[in-house]
């Protein structure tokens, strides 16, 4: 019966385990696992965190007395994968090579559809699946276009939450997700403005490194000749350079941190270099906005903003001044990851959505 569905959604981060069960769409348990720095140092590399994971996953389950044989779908979130489109993919061996074998690079994400997938084996009635991981790239080509044949856009961002909160507003007033366009404003760690053309991301910054506005701990678009100077004037390595644009760019650069509170509690006390690092972050997203309306050919629905950083309501209105007139604003606070995990989940087990084949 419908009603004694279950989901589990996994989403590893690099100090955390989140792990949430849904019945449907209702919560029944969520746990946010902290990983310190002394436990996660003891591994090497993040492939070898796999068993550690996976077991305090299991131990959290069971403490909860959650019941695993009503679990149908596992859903992990998806890591740093080939580019793929959009929407949830059930785990295969293909998967599976790559998210050990990132053509990317490492990250935590990684082991959220390889535990997911083991988990799903265990139990009498379920399968894995990952859903809408940062590497969804359903970029038109004109936006791929850089300047020069040796270098290419990429699309990397903030996917699961963004399409979320489109489908989610799309919900609120009645329409098809696929039938509006709609400019999607992600503020975390990571900034990431995607324009949704009926229901695809058809131009975006590449968030993990830092393109288009800087962030808390990222640099943004850098002018490229000062940056060509300070690559080859020795004083640098490849790794401080790299840490430049992303860890230790953007507020923590100018600041000293990365947090979006302090930031706000600096700023509201009088701090005014706080005042205008804070100003100035405003100011390039609204730039990256407008510079999406005409991708979009300026018809735009509606302009959402979400992430940790949209609960800061001074911040968020520095935005809206400067962009209202594209059009109407709506704001989501925070970001509901594991929602948008188990939601990906149920759409399948109801059949509202086809899972993809990955590999293919």
């Amino acid at each position: 019966m419908i009603e004694s569905i279950r989901i589990l959604a996994i989403n590893p981060g690099s100090t955390s385990t989140k792990i949430a069960v849904y019945a449907n769409s209702n919560p029944v348990f969520l746990k946010n696992i902290k990983h310190s720095t002394e436990e996660i140092k003891q591994f090497t590399t993040i492939a070898d965190q796999y068993e550690y994971r996976k077991r305090i996953i299991m131990d959290e389950l069971e403490k909860a007395e959650i019941r695993m044989d009503l679990i149908r779908a596992v859903v992990g979130r998806g890591g740093l994968v080939k580019p793929i489109e959009s929407g949830v993919y059930e785990v295969n061996d293909a998967l599976k090579h790559d998210l050990r074998n990132s053509p990317i690079g490492e990250h935590a994400s990684n082991l959220g559809g390889l535990i997911a997938d083991d988990i799903a084996k265990s139990l009498p009635d379920a399968k894995a699946y990952i859903a809408d991981p940062v590497v969804v790239d359903e970029m038109q080509p004109l936006a791929r276009v850089t300047g020069h044949p040796k270098f290419q856009r990429k699309s990397v961002f903030h996917a699961l939450n963004q399409k979320a909160v489109a489908r989610s507003y799309a919900e609120s007033v009645m329409k098809p997700y696929e039938d509006m366009n709609i400019i999607v404003v992600h503020l975390g760690g990571g900034i990431t403005v995607g324009a949704h053309e009926k229901g695809r991301v058809v131009d975006v910054n590449q968030g993990l490194d830092g393109e288009g506005a800087f962030s808390p701990e990222r640099s943004g678009t850098l002018p490229i000749g000062d940056l060509v100077k300070l690559c080859f004037s020795g004083k640098y390595t490849c790794d401080d350079v790299k840490k430049m644009i992303k860890g230790e760019g953007g507020w923590v650069a100018y600041l000293g941190t990365n947090s979006g509170l302090e930031v706000q509690v600096r700023a509201e006390s009088g701090d005014e270099k706080a005042v205008f690092f804070l100003d100035a972050m405003a100011y390039q997203i609204a730039k990256e906005i407008g510079a999406l309306s005409p991708v979009l050919f300026g018809d735009v629905d509606a302009i959402l903003i979400t992430g940790g950083l949209a609960n800061n309501k001074y911040f968020v209105n520095k935005i809206i001044e400067r962009v209202y007139k594209i059009a109407p604003v709506h704001i989501y606070p925070g970001e509901d990851e594991m929602k948008a995990l188990a939601m990906n989940g149920l759409m399948v087990l109801q059949n509202k959505v086809k899972p993809r084949v990955y590999g293919k």
